[in-house]
């Protein structure tokens, strides 16, 4: 019976990292983008080669601009996840993005989308919903989660792994919990560029 894998993605998170790793600064702003289903399947082919494992499900996780005052990055947002709604067993959550009292001078945040990530997380464990999640991000508050599922593992799952990106050029990070070591999937710049999507989801300009 194959392993259910379920893949929890950062969004904005693993992008930044993908552009941070393989582009040069200041690249378009499509640079970084990958196609949530085409990452999961990677993963899933990752996997230990004694061990049959399948997709089950992709779970993305976002920050969603005010439609009222981003109206053009609220649009490139919301065609880029009706895009991938349409995508084998994908999943969209997202939260709208908050906004200091001085933007645009200080940047809009995300609020509350890794807070939500976490809760899936530790819900699809405890659910058994999963016997293999595999979590893509390098934000550590995400790391009580995955200490809440390491410290459920049973004989032998539920399971938690991870996945970050592997620069050529310099450090690469990847989340880390003290005591027993998880796994990483470790993606190189010829797997990033194998999921990569290019489209520019933005709107034509008036």
């Amino acid at each position: 019976m194959s392993d259910r894998v379920v893949v929890f993605l950062d969004y904005q998170n693993v992008y930044m990292g993908a552009r941070g790793a393989f582009h040069p600064y200041g690249s378009q702003s499509q640079d970084g983008q990958v196609d949530p289903h085409r990452l999961g399947e990677l993963l899933v082919a990752k996997g230990p080669p004694d061990v049959d494992r399948e997709l089950s499900e992709v779970r993305v996780y976002r920050g969603q601009p005010d439609s009222a005052k981003d109206p053009r990055g609220y649009a490139a947002n919301d065609r880029q996840c009706q895009h991938w709604r349409t995508l084998p067993r994908t999943t969209v959550t997202t939260r709208t993005l908050r906004y200091p009292r001085d933007w645009p001078t200080e940047r809009e945040q995300e609020k509350g989308i890794d807070v939500q990530l976490a809760i899936d997380v530790v819900a699809g464990a405890v659910r058994g919903d999963y016997d293999v999640g595999i979590l893509m991000s390098t934000d550590t508050d995400l790391k009580p989660a995955l200490e809440f599922v390491r410290d459920l593992q049973g004989d032998p799952y539920p399971r938690c792994e991870v996945a970050a990106w592997s620069s050529p050029d310099g450090y690469s990070r990847r989340l880390s919990i003290s005591g027993r070591q998880i796994w990483c999937h470790w993606l190189d710049e010829s797997e990033y560029r194998s999921v990569a999507d290019p489209t520019n989801y933005a709107p034509p300009r008036e």
